[in-house]
């Protein structure tokens, strides 16, 4: 459940950072009713 300025947080896997961006640009975002997005990279040690 996620309360707040956020309404999902969503987890995306990829293999290299041009694919994120590929994911995140061109599907994320071209979903309907979806206005922005806030992308955080998280790096695993």
């Amino acid at each position: 459940m996620v309360y707040g300025v956020y309404d999902i947080v969503a987890k995306v896997a990829a293999d290299s950072m041009d694919k994120l961006k590929e994911i995140i640009t061109w599907k994320v975002r071209h979903l309907n009713k979806v206005k922005s997005t806030l992308t955080m990279i998280v790096i695993e040690n």
